[in-house]
């Protein structure tokens, strides 16, 4: 599957009214979308499958703007962070979580390593744009242009912000015992 499916997709939910393509594309990207929000919220499944879904809700809403200028994929991530960043800001979702129960339960339920727990302890030392785009290049392997389209910043600022991270994580790393990173 690549960019030409997505626009014969978009272009069969658009043009002909037909669903079948959404749904294609639903299947296509959720998985990663449900993965880029489980690793933003620190392994919350729940809080991250409602952040998806809303995601795809919002991207079937508005598919009849997208215009091509980048691939589906940069912005079904740029709405994807949009959802994840009003919910932090507005706190909707976030009222009446503890952090500490959210991350035992999620320990015991996921059997998380000890490795992934110090990982997502380091993610925490990050500002939220240095998270976000270390996720994005790391795990989602997004190059820099894009993530430099879906957060809607200069190319120098996502460098900026990877090198940043870089740096944080590898001192955090390094003082938690992993040695040289």
């Amino acid at each position: 599957m690549n960019k030409t499916d997505d626009l014969r997709w978009i272009a069969q939910v658009t043009l002909f009214g037909d669903n079948r393509g959404f749904d294609k594309l639903t299947q296509k990207y959720q998985s990663s979308i449900r993965r880029f929000f489980l690793n933003l919220t620190m392994g919350d499944v729940p809080l991250s499958d409602d952040l998806a879904q809303e995601t795809f809700i919002k991207a079937y809403l508005n598919l009849k703007s997208f215009q091509g200028l980048s691939g589906f994929s940069t912005w079904l991530y740029r709405i994807a962070y949009n959802v994840f960043f009003d919910a932090t800001r507005s706190k909707k979702v976030y009222e009446d979580i503890n952090e500490y129960e959210i991350d035992q339960n999620q320990f015991t339920k996921n059997e998380f390593s000890a490795e992934k727990i110090d990982i997502y302890n380091a993610l925490k030392i990050l500002r939220k744009e240095e998270k976000t785009a270390v996720l994005l290049f790391y795990m989602e392997d997004k190059t820099h242009v894009e993530i430099a389209r879906i957060m809607q910043c200069p190319l120098g600022t996502v460098k900026t912000y990877l090198l940043k991270a870089k740096e944080k994580l590898g001192n955090y790393l390094t003082k938690s015992g992993y040695g040289t990173v």
